[in-house]
C-alpha cells in the first residue's frame, strides 16, 4: 500500500539546552567520581526518560534532603533550590553538588542584589514550580511576591510602591510575560526590571522557532514532559501562532493518530529537557506511516556551554 505524503517541519533549535546538558553531566560525573548511589533532590530535569536512564546508572531521586543519608553525595536539580537546602546540607555535613542552571542562578543573584538595596521583589512565575520555589526561597518570606497574570498584578499588596523590582521564571512564554510586565509598569511606574531579560536564551529560541514553523503546519507536536514548563509553553505558542492542533507528547506511544488523520504537514519540536533520541522516535513513527519529507525550520544557532562545578573536574 502506498503511504500518504507528509511534509515534516523540524524546529531548530529544539531539545536539550546547555543548562540541562550540564545538569545531566553533573549526575554522570558524580556517579563516576563517588560511585552509586548518588542522591538527587527532585528530578534533575523534567523528563521521565532522562530520569529513568540516570536511575538505571545508580542515581536515587528524592523530594527532600531528609530522604538522603549523610554519607552519600546529593545533587540539587537544575531548577534551583531555596537557600535553606544547602544550609541544611552543610549542617548535616553532607557532600553536595549544585546543578542549578547558571541562568537561574543569575535570577537568584539579581533578587538578592535588589533586596540588599531595600527593594521588595515581584516574581513572575508559576506557583509551585521548583524554579519559582527556589528563587523565592533566596530571600526571607514576604520579600518576594508571586504573580502569574496581569489580573494578579491588580491584587498585589506591596510594602512601598516606590521600592520594587521584578524578576521572572526563566521558562515562561515571552509573550505572556510581556503582558504581566506591562501591567506591573502601569501600576508601579518606578519598578525596576532586570538589566537583561530573565527568560533564558533557549526558551526564547525554541519559542521563536515554533512561531516560524506554525504557519506552515496543520499540526504541531512538542516532545516533552507534562511537568516541563518550557515544553507546555511551546504548545501554547504553537496554538497562538496558528497551529489548529498543538499537543504535548512524551514519547511516540502518546501520539493520537486519529486526531492527525489526513494531515499533509506537521511541525515537530521539543522542550529543553527532551533528549534527541525521543524526537527521533517520534519522527520514525511518522516514517512508518507516511512518505516523509523533512524540512528544517531554523531561526537561531546555539553554541552555549556551561562548565560543571570544580569539584567534579578533579579526581576523587
Amino acid at each position: 500500500m502506498t503511504k500518504p505524503p507528509l511534509t515534516l517541519y523540524l524546529a531548530a533549535p529544539r531539545g536539550f539546552c546547555a543548562g540541562v546538558d550540564r545538569a545531566i553531566k553533573i549526575v554522570d560525573l558524580a556517579l563516576e567520581k563517588w560511585g552509586a548511589p548518588v542522591y538527587v533532590r527532585h528530578e534533575i530535569v523534567h523528563n521521565k526518560y532522562v530520569v529513568d536512564e540516570l536511575r538505571a546508572k545508580g542515581a536515587i531521586f528524592v523530594e527532600e534532603l531528609d530522604d538522603c543519608p549523610t554519607d552519600r553525595p546529593v545533587i540539587f536539580s537544575a531548577h534551583g533550590v531555596p537557600k535553606s537546602v544547602p544550609a541544611e546540607a552543610e549542617t548535616r555535613n553532607m557532600v553536595y553538588v549544585d546543578a542549578t542552571c547558571p541562568l537561574v542562578s543569575k535570577v537568584h543573584i539579581e533578587a538578592e542584589r535588589h533586596a540588599a538595596r531595600g527593594l521588595q521583589i515581584i516574581m513572575i512565575g508559576h506557583a509551585g514550580h521548583p524554579e519559582t520555589l527556589g528563587t523565592m526561597g533566596q530571600l526571607p518570606q514576604g520579600e518576594v511576591l508571586l504573580v502569574e497574570t496581569p489580573a494578579d498584578v491588580a491584587q498585589l499588596q506591596v510594602r512601598d510602591e516606590g521600592a520594587l523590582a521584578y524578576v521572572t521564571q526563566t521558562t515562561l512564554s515571552v509573550d505572556d510575560t510581556a503582558d504581566v510586565v506591562t501591567a506591573l509598569k502601569s501600576r508601579f511606574p518606578e519598578i525596576e526590571g532586570p538589566h537583561k531579560e530573565d527568560i533564558c536564551y533557549a526558551t526564547t529560541n525554541r519559542q521563536e522557532a515554533v512561531k516560524a514553523l506554525a504557519p506552515k503546519a496543520e499540526a504541531l507536536l512538542v516532545v516533552g514532559a507534562p511537568n516541563s514548563s518550557n515544553s507546555k509553553r511551546l504548545v501554547e505558542v504553537g496554538a497562538r501562532a496558528g497551529c489548529a492542533y498543538a499537543q504535548l507528547v512524551q514519547r511516540a506511544d502518546d501520539i493520537d493518530w486519529r486526531a492527525l488523520e489526513g494531515i499533509k504537514t506537521l511541525g515537530i519540536t521539543a522542550g529543553a529537557s527532551a533528549p534527541e533520541i525521543l524526537i527521533n522516535e517520534v519522527i520514525d513513527a511518522f516514517k512508518s506511516r507516511f512518505e516523509v519529507t523533512t524540512e528544517l525550520v531554523e531561526t537561531a544557532q546555539e553554541n552555549v556551554d556551561f562548565k560543571v562545578p570544580r569539584v567534579l573536574r578533579t579526581p576523587a
